[in-house]
């Protein structure tokens, strides 16, 4: 029961992200592209850039924000996961791509807090 609560507020999450990075001028490229090496929850255009998006929810900021838990395994794993992407989408390879994730906290009073980091990490980062 608990893993499809998770999945329902996981699947929110990333319909509010998608909302947000759309309202905010960027195209849909694809949602959630999975394959043997992990998944990408958000694919977008911004501009000329190919934006990769993880998306990150937290009910609650008493053990870490939701943004910082992005760590360097989960940097690499992404990265992967978007070079793959790029061998099986050869019309963006000469696109520029950059990596940001969309932090969704929720506060004590049952609001929630949207932070988008742009250009959060970079391939050369997370020494692959």
């Amino acid at each position: 029961m608990v893993r499809r609560t998770t999945r329902a507020v996981g699947a929110r999450a990333e319909q509010q992200a998608w909302r947000f990075l759309t309202d905010k001028g960027l195209a849909t490229v694809t949602r959630n592209f999975r394959c043997r090496l992990g998944e990408i929850d958000l694919v977008m255009l911004h501009d000329d850039c190919l934006v990769f998006a993880e998306v990150r929810f937290r009910g609650s900021r008493r053990v870490a924000s939701a943004g910082s838990t992005v760590d360097i395994h989960k940097q690499r794993k992404l990265i992967r996961t978007a070079a793959l992407f790029l061998a099986k989408r050869p019309q963006f390879a000469s696109s520029p791509v950059r990596f940001d994730v969309v932090a969704i906290n929720a506060d004590d009073r049952g609001g929630q807090a949207i932070e988008w980091i742009r250009d959060a990490f970079r391939p050369g980062d997370s020494s692959l």
